[in-house]
This record gives C-alpha cells, structure tokens and sequence, in this order.
C-alpha cells in the first residue's frame, strides 16, 4: 500500500508541472559521448532541463548531487561552480552553468533553432508549480544517503514526467549512484497510455528506427522504468522492484 501511495503522490507531481517531459522529438540524434549532468532530483531547476532532454530525445548521463554528497566538491573542483544544474558536455569541452544557459545551448547545439517560447516564457507560476512538485514529494532526491559506490554507471529507461519513474530518480540522487539516462518519451500517438493498455485499438507499434521500437523489439513492450546494472549483471522493470534491488544492493 505505501508504494501504491508513493505512485499516487508522483502522479500529482507530474499533474502540477503540467506533464511536461512526457512527449519526445520524432529525431533520434545522439551525440558521440555522452552529455553530462550535474542534477539534483527534487531541484526545480533542473527538471526543467531534465524536461527538455526528454522533449529533444537526447540521452544523458547523471551525476547526482545530493546535498551532503561528494559529486558537489567534485562540482567545485572541476568547473569552480557550486549551484545547480550543470551541463558538462564532453564532446566539445563545454561547461553550461544554470537552466537557462543549459537550456538554450541543448536548442541550439542538438537541435539547431532557438528555445521555444512555451519553454523560454516559462512564468513565475510555473517555476512555483515546479516548486510545489518537489514539495508535494517532500523533497525526496535532495540528500544523501549512506550508500556503497557502483563501479560502473547503472542505465536507467525513463522519461521525465513518468510518475513511477520518479520514486527510481530520486533514490538513485539519494544513493549518489550516477547512471545513464536513456529517455523514452512518447513519440507518436500510438504510444499514449500505459505499457499494458495503449489508447488504441490496433496493436502497439512504435515509430520505426526509434530508441522506442529497439527496446520494444528487445522486451515486447515499452514499458519505464527499466533499470540495468552492469555491476551485478541485474535487470529489472517495475519501480517496487527495482527500489527494493537499490535498497538492498547500494544502501548502508
């Protein structure tokens, strides 16, 4: 029942921020190395830029930093920035500082053409919806927790408003557990609904040559969280699982 609550509350998270991070850029361009961000789960600042990763489809690797963590002394070191979120991109040697700045060189980098202005107007009413989300969350993913260190980056299947996603996000800042975030969002109207219902008639069939139609032709459905750990060769769908796998294998 406590997960069942968990689920609920999450679902009124992604309600308050519109839903925003849900739907996906049909182009499937990927950098050679990956982006690197500098995130904080329950910051509204950097869901925003988490948002916008899901709508231009670009994958991304996280490197939590959880209030108490080591990932913020390292922050300092490496770039001499010490607030959140921060863009590190390893294939121009590119430091991006805050989420406007971040925001407007993903535009432009990946996609070529300025920010949008449903995304550049985002109004003092948003940033406090933005806000009350984390609120509503309790501020979960926003400090550290005693954990073991992973040898190798976990891979996580995800998209930014995904209420069961979510809880997985935030105990994964929690751990201080850097992973890799491949975004799935809805691409294509076939893709509404969940795993097990789609809101159509005809069978699911994903856009073709996406990251989308790979994982479905991988697991016979499209279904987040998906979570890979290379360090105990473990994969794992459904979120209670896979909180219960974080909590047994990472957490002191």
């Amino acid at each position: 029942m406590r997960h069942t609550v968990n689920i609920i509350n999450s679902t009124f998270a992604s309600f308050l921020t519109s839903w925003r991070g849900t739907g996906s850029s049909k182009k499937n361009f990927q950098p050679p190395e990956s982006l690197i961000l500098f995130d904080q789960e329950a910051d509204p600042e950097c869901r925003n830029v988490r948002e916008v990763l899901t709508e231009l489809n670009l994958d991304v690797t996280i490197m939590p930093c959880p209030i108490g963590g080591k990932n913020f002394r390292y922050l300092k070191k490496a770039s001499g920035l010490e607030s959140l979120p921060v863009l590190y991109d390893t294939n121009v040697d590119e430091w991006r500082h805050g989420m406007h700045e971040i925001i407007a060189y993903l535009y432009k980098q990946y996609k070529g053409s300025a920010v949008p202005k449903r995304i550049l107007g985002l109004t003092k009413v948003d940033a406090m919806r933005s806000q009350a989300a984390s609120w509503l969350r309790l501020n979960s993913g926003s400090t550290v927790r005693k954990a073991k260190q992973a040898q190798t980056p976990l891979t996580l299947y995800s998209f930014e408003s995904s209420p069961f996603s979510r809880p997985v996000r935030e105990l994964l800042c929690e751990l201080e557990l850097p992973y890799h975030l491949i975004n799935l969002g809805k691409q294509i109207s076939a893709d509404n609904g969940p795993a097990v219902f789609r809101f159509s008639l005809k069978p699911y069939s994903p856009l073709a040559n996406s990251k989308r139609e790979a994982f479905f032709n991988e697991h016979g459905n499209v279904q987040v969280p998906y979570l890979v750990d290379p360090n105990t060769d473990t994969a794992l769908f459904e979120s209670k699982a896979i909180l219960t796998y974080l909590k047994n294998q990472y957490a002191l």
